[in-house]
């Protein structure tokens, strides 16, 4: 149900407020948060091109499919991600957040949905996608249902109690991971087997999306501090903290050129070792404006713009091999 305008308060004029949206359809999209959707397309587009480089025909309905059920996932992790982070107290005390990028969507906190509408709306969008899930793996193969189990695990647990991830200093890992298993599974989906080809295409890539939560905890911190979300930032303290970033940036890439000197990757993937200078950029900048959260907007734009343009890189590159 959306919020009276008159009695909620619009703390920033970026941010989302009741009244804004035409429509509840509207509202509800943009609870997904779609803009930030484009990391999961990229990763489904890496395992696409890595099955039809491994031999397996391209099946458009079948790949729309993968993309369009990754996408809904996401979108409902994200609603879900909201909604626990609201009963939690996370983004109620982040008062230091970079709107759009760190301290959630708002619209919960802004009034624009109640918790309770928010959580349904996110564990009903993950129900959806469960048929659909189920037909995908009876077309593609038993090994889909472990991957989408996982991928389903991971993005609960991430913030969800009782295991909440992320306040165990753990964040990093499930988002490694789920962002691998949007790559391993939608190759599995046009493959129709486990191959490590995607796992090599893919690792660099959700490194690189692990950076983009790494920095996003920067601005959050305060908050997250203050709500006992013991994130890596949080734990090991904003001066310790900021070389993690480029560790991380640096693992991501040096992934990339290992597997492509091992063969394991053709050769054209390497153009997309040139997103290292956004990553090296951004490092600078965290390193110097650790402790000045507003100052960390740009350092964010170049994060998710590497993370972005490597995985289209590399999908690109799969394809090129694949057709030539």
């Amino acid at each position: 149900m959306l919020s009276d305008p008159a009695t909620v308060p619009r703390p920033h004029p970026a941010e989302p407020a009741p009244g804004h949206f035409r429509g509840l359809a509207a509202c509800y999209f943009a609870a997904t948060r779609p803009a930030f959707l484009s990391v999961t397309l990229t990763g489904s587009l890496i395992g696409l091109a890595s099955a039809c480089l491994g031999g397996a025909a391209f099946d458009l309905p079948r790949a729309l499919l993968v993309v369009l059920l990754a996408l809904a996932v996401h979108a409902g992790i994200n609603v879900i991600n909201d909604y626990h982070d609201a009963r939690s107290g996370a983004d109620a005390a982040n008062h230091e957040r970079l709107f759009p990028f760190t301290g959630g969507s708002r619209f919960i906190q802004n009034g624009v949905l109640s918790a309770r509408d928010t959580g349904i709306f996110g564990y009903v969008l993950l129900a959806l996608v469960i048929p659909p899930g189920l037909w995908l793996a009876w077309m593609s193969g038993p090994g889909l249902l472990l991957i989408g189990a996982a991928g389903l695990f991971f993005g609960w647990a991430y913030t969800a109690p009782p295991l909440a991830l992320v306040r165990r200093g753990l964040g990093e890992t499930a988002i490694a991971a789920g962002w691998l298993l949007v790559t391993v599974g939608s190759d599995y989906a046009l493959r129709g087997a486990f191959s490590f080809q995607p796992v090599a295409a893919g690792l660099s890539f959700a490194l690189l999306v692990v950076d983009v939560l790494y920095i996003n905890q920067f601005p959050d911190r305060a908050g997250d501090d203050a709500s006992g979300k013991r994130t890596l930032v949080v734990r090991l303290g904003v001066d310790a903290a900021k070389w993690g970033y480029l560790l991380i940036g640096i693992a991501a890439h040096g992934w990339l050129i290992v597997m492509i000197g091992e063969n394991i990757l053709p050769q054209e993937t390497g153009f997309a070792a040139f997103t290292v200078a956004l990553t090296l950029t951004a490092g600078r900048d965290l390193i110097e404006y650790a402790g000045n959260p507003a100052a960390l907007r740009p350092a964010i734009v170049r994060t998710i713009l590497a993370a972005n343009v490597h995985g289209v890189l590399i999908a690109a590159a799969l394809a090129w091999a694949a057709v030539r």
